[in-house]
């Protein structure tokens, strides 16, 4: 069953983000529209519509929650591989089950750490700077005779 659906899910995804799909639904809308006058746009008129954008909606909810289910799914355990075969930290991995507070603390720790090495580096490039621009200033040698 879940093999299915997940064909199905991805089925459909494919499909509904064609750009033909977009057009085949802005043509039906504009079918719909043109055919108001035709139907002096009675209640039945705009029950049609309204049921099936209705219908359709609630259907491409689950299908979307799904297809971003095994996307995030998907990239969570590529990107913990990637940390568990490098030199990033193990203990990253799995932090997507913590709470939203947690995992923003996590964040501002790494970003106060980024910056911290930022300003090494940027310490370092100013010393390397200095320190050529010293040289340059200093006469040249002279050999001794």
């Amino acid at each position: 069953m879940e093999k299915v659906f997940t064909r199905i899910a991805n089925w459909v995804a494919h499909i509904t983000g064609l750009p033909l799909t977009f057009a085949a639904c802005c043509l039906i809308v504009v079918v719909w529209a043109v055919s108001g006058p035709l139907f002096s746009f009675s209640d039945t008129w705009q029950l049609v519509i309204n049921t099936g954008t209705t219908i359709i909606t609630f259907l491409m909810v689950f299908l979307i929650q799904n297809t971003q289910n095994r996307d995030g799914a998907a990239i969570q355990a590529k990107l913990d591989e990637l940390i568990r075969v490098s030199e990033g930290h193990n203990h990253f991995i799995g932090i997507e089950h913590l709470t939203e507070s947690e995992v923003e603390e996590i964040r501002d720790k790494c970003e106060r750490a980024a910056k911290r090495h930022d300003q090494r580096h940027d310490e370092k490039i100013a010393t390397m700077a200095a320190k050529k621009v010293v040289a340059q200033k200093r006469p040249p040698k002279k050999n001794a005779a």
